[in-house]
């Protein structure tokens, strides 16, 4: 059982990062792909604490700065929408 649970977060990790790279294009699929990695490696932190009987103090700690980054990228992703109209990366002139 443990180690379909390890396959599943090693997927679930993997199929992120290749979202990730895939749809470049827009900035909010690569925020919700960056989420399904931290979802992944939350879980795996979770079957490490829980098979050598940690305590989950420190996943509440990771938990806690996975909700400030993707706060974070969802006030840079309005603030590009309201000042360009898009997402799309290809309109966002970087010498400007």
């Amino acid at each position: 059982m443990l180690t379909l649970c390890l396959l599943f977060s090693v997927v679930m990790y993997f199929s992120g990062l290749l979202s990730f790279c895939i749809k470049r294009k827009h900035l909010l699929l690569m925020l919700l792909s960056l989420e399904l990695v931290v979802l992944g490696l939350y879980f795996n932190l979770y079957l490490f604490l829980m098979v050598f009987n940690f305590e989950f103090y420190f996943g509440m700690i990771f938990l806690t700065m996975s909700v400030c980054e993707s706060a974070l990228g969802l006030g840079i992703l309005v603030s590009l929408i309201r000042t360009h109209g898009n997402d799309y990366f290809q309109t966002f002139n970087v010498l400007w």
